[in-house]
């Protein structure tokens, strides 16, 4: 099957832009790149004029669970918001699950989003299979999914946040994961499934899970992931109960290295932006979720500067009602103008870190992240037709600074998940429906 997205304007990311060019997909990979109409012959021709095309964008941080409790705790800071949801978490099962997972794809998918990785980390007795419920919502959806099979096993009673009846023992924790793995991971090229390990945070998980999650996943050959110096109350409680930084406290653990990427890293002192470069740490910057909850600007300008992989997160929809990842590169730039000044970030950096800085983060730059031959045909045809970008003459400036662009068409692996602006891969209003179901059943005392 080919397929020629021609007549656009092409941000490749990695290389050189076309003003008015062509991009050639055959099956699921990038055939061809280049100026002006394709020669050859296709199956289908995409007249995409007034488009702009760009690799799909990837969601480095997500908890897809929380779209079912959207709206809640919209005053709180990031410790007093956790002990207001975790009690309403504990209801989940797997079909809410499904539902709040499915929605939350949907809009991502509707957001040029084409991998996500999703950190979930609740497990309720009870529950039902929650992997398997992500699972079966990705097949839906038609993403490419990083499930991070989150635990903790640090409640109330041992200084954690969560209620004791929330968490698991580290070895329930640890043979979940290693069952998530054995079932459902895919090292294969193009893999549209892959499974992490993702203790929840340094405050919901003890030092034992920490330090042997990271030896299960090095034995499997998989990633790392967690929250870390999200907040200046998670500082002070590591400070207090460790002697140490949460950055210096995840470096001692051996969280530091080229297979981790770790989710807002808000609170970091020079050195450890240092040390995030030496190790090639990959951070997940969540601009919208930070803003949400006053957790302050992350030092994305020194991270990059320092070599460190820098990608974007949506980050909970409970925490981000939005849940789109387009949102995110305008308030990525934002954010970092904010801290740094008019040089804190460009346009064309605030979208390298949505494409190739989250490929990064998840070990695919040399899959996905940029238009390039031989790369995934995951791809994102924005319309930049209508009274919104009228006048704009820089394609990227019109993505990065003015409202998100509808899609014209969202390539996952060469397969139409997004045709004019609606999702093709299922029902919008089937999936607005289950989740609105979900909510209520959540929310019922």
């Amino acid at each position: 099957m080919r397929t020629v997205v021609e007549h656009a304007a092409i941000a490749t990311v990695s290389g050189p832009e076309h003003r008015s060019g062509h991009v050639v997909l055959e099956d699921d990979r990038i055939a061809a790149v280049g100026d002006g109409t394709y020669p050859g012959t296709a199956d289908e021709r995409v007249d995409a004029t007034g488009c702009l095309v760009t690799p799909g964008l990837v969601n480095t941080h997500h908890h897809l669970y929380q779209w079912a409790t959207r709206g809640l705790a919209a005053d709180h800071t990031l410790f007093e918001w956790l002990v207001a949801l975790y009690p309403v978490w504990a209801k989940l099962d797997a079909e809410i699950t499904h539902a709040a997972g499915t929605a939350g794809m949907a809009r991502l998918a509707l957001s040029g989003c084409t991998t996500v990785a999703d950190h979930h980390y609740v497990f309720p007795s009870g529950g039902g299979d929650q992997v398997a419920a992500l699972v079966a919502a990705r097949e839906r959806i038609g993403l490419r999914l990083h499930l991070v099979r989150g635990s903790m096993d640090r409640g109330e009673s041992d200084g954690g946040l969560p209620p004791d009846s929330l968490v698991e023992t580290a070895e329930e924790a640890l043979l979940g994961t290693e069952a998530a793995i054995d079932r459902y991971h895919d090292a294969s090229p193009g893999a549209h499934l892959q499974i992490a390990a993702g203790p929840c945070s340094p405050f919901t998980v003890t030092e034992r899970l920490m330090a042997d999650s990271a030896e299960l996943a090095r034995r499997k050959g998989i990633r790392l992931h967690t929250h870390l110096a999200e907040t200046q109350d998670e500082e002070k409680q590591c400070l207090a109960e460790t002697g140490l930084t949460p950055a210096e406290y995840a470096d001692k653990l051996g969280w530091l290295a080229s297979d981790v990427w770790l989710a807002h890293t808000v609170h970091l002192a020079p050195d450890a932006i240092r040390r995030f470069g030496a190790t090639a740490t990959g951070s997940a910057h969540c601009p919208t979720s930070n803003g949400r909850l006053g957790s302050g600007i992350a030092p994305v300008r020194d991270l990059l500067d320092a070599g460190a992989p820098v990608g974007l997160g949506v980050d909970g929809a409970a925490s981000s009602e939005s849940g789109g990842l387009a949102d995110e590169l305008h308030q990525a730039l934002l954010q970092a103008r904010q801290r740094g000044g008019p040089t804190g970030l460009t346009t064309r950096e605030a979208l390298w870190l949505g494409t190739m800085g989250g490929a990064r983060c998840l070990g695919r730059e040399r899959e996905t992240g940029s238009v390039e031959v031989g790369k995934l045909a995951d791809l994102a045809v924005w319309d930049l037709n209508g009274l919104n970008y009228a006048g704009i003459e820089d394609p990227v400036a019109a993505l990065v600074l003015a409202a998100p662009p509808p899609l014209r068409r969202l390539f996952v692996g060469g397969k139409t998940v997004v045709d004019g602006g609606r999702l093709k891969s299922a029902d919008e209003t089937v999936i607005a429906g289950e989740l609105a179901k979900a909510s209520a059943r959540l929310r019922e005392d």
